[in-house]
Order: structure tokens, then C-alpha cells, then sequence
């Protein structure tokens, strides 16, 4: 099972690609985490990866796009994975059609936490304030400002891969504001009429 869980911040892809990881025992595969894994292992492109960044620029797409690719070859990804966070632009899944078709396998769904905003806010607010009476530290994107930022910058980059997604037949929306079980069961019912 390939997939890929598109929504803005805060709609709960983290929650349900742990979940989607314990269901089925496939990797979630996160650019940051991956980044990071690139860097430590000092792979070829994780060094191209830590020179960007410890000159304080962002990665480029080509950088991301090829740790993407080295870590669909891992054997834990040879059942299937979960793409969580990328890919972000139009450029970017033009890139994975592209890996994927190398490799002679193809997505099987990708899946929309449909969310409202306004709900969305109030849902970062409260993690923070959850975050603080628990004595843990508040993540610094559990701003309201920062949030409708991050926000903004997914309207403008990552929404246009709904339309590309939904050209395809691949895209299928789930309501992200239910509770945390009930989305976890309409994935399920997603996942099992895709794999039909």
C-alpha cells in the first residue's frame, strides 16, 4: 500500500500515519525525519542536504526529491509506505510520479483530511494550552499567528495537488474535523475499496 495523506497543519496526518504504521506495518515516511536520517548516515545526498542547511537555506526539491527516491529503495518500504508531508508542490509530485513509474509501482490513494480552519485554530490552540498544563513544551508552530502563516503557505503551495490528485481518480477526502476514531475508520474503508 503507497499513499499519501494531504491536509493543512493541524488536521491530524501525524495522528493517523502512526496509526496507518501500527494497522499495517509500513513506514511513515516524513521529508524532516528523512532529512535528518540522510545527514546522520552521511549519505551523498545527505551531505549535498547538510551543506544547504547549515548555511541556513531551505533544501531544494531536487536534494528532497532524491532522498525520497534512496528511501523508497530501504526494504522496509517494499510493502508500501506512507508519504506524510510531501510531497508539497505541483513540481514535487510531478517528481514522484516519476520516481514511482521507475520503479514499476504506482500510489494506490491519496487521501484529504478535509478541515475547517477556523476549527483548526482553535484545535492548535488548545494543544498548546493541553502542552503546558502537562508541564511539556509547547511546539513553536502551536502560535495562532504562526499557524494561519503555515496555513496560508499550504493554500498557496501544497492545495493545488487536490485538483492534480483528483485528475488522476487517486483522490479520496475524508472529514478531518470528526473525532480522531472516526477518521481512522474512514481511512480504513478508503484503503480497503482501493485495494479492490
Amino acid at each position: 500500500m503507497r499513499l499519501i495523506l494531504l491536509g493543512p497543519p493541524g488536521a491530524g496526518k501525524g495522528t493517523q500515519a502512526q496509526r496507518l504504521v501500527e494497522q499495517h506495518g509500513i513506514p511513515q515516511l516524513s521529508t524532516g525525519d528523512m532529512l535528518r536520517a540522510a545527514v546522520q548516515a552521511g549519505t551523498e545526498v545527505g551531505k549535498r542536504a547538510k551543506a544547504v542547511m547549515d548555511a541556513g537555506e531551505l533544501v531544494s526539491d531536487a536534494i528532497v526529491n532524491a532522498i525520497v527516491a534512496e528511501r523508497i529503495d530501504q526494504p522496509d518500504c517494499a510493502k508500501g509506505f506512507i508519504l506524510d508531508g510531501y510531497p508539497r508542490t505541483l513540481v514535487q509530485a510531478d517528481a514522484v510520479e516519476a520516481m514511482l513509474a521507475e520503479r514499476g509501482i504506482a500510489l494506490d490513494t491519496v487521501i484529504e483530511l478535509v478541515v475547517d480552519d477556523k476549527a483548526l485554530v482553535g484545535r492548535i490552540v488548545k494543544r498548546a494550552e493541553d502542552a503546558k498544563a502537562a508541564g511539556q513544551p509547547v511546539r513553536k508552530d502551536d502560535n495562532p499567528a504562526v499557524f494561519e502563516e503555515r496555513l496560508r503557505e499550504y493554500y498557496k503551495k501544497t492545495a493545488p495537488l487536490t485538483g492534480y490528485y483528483y485528475a488522476k481518480g487517486k483522490l479520496k477526502t475524508v472529514d478531518g474535523m470528526a473525532s480522531i476514531d472516526a477518521v481512522t475508520a474512514e481511512i480504513d474503508k478508503v484503503l480497503a475499496a482501493a485495494a479492490k
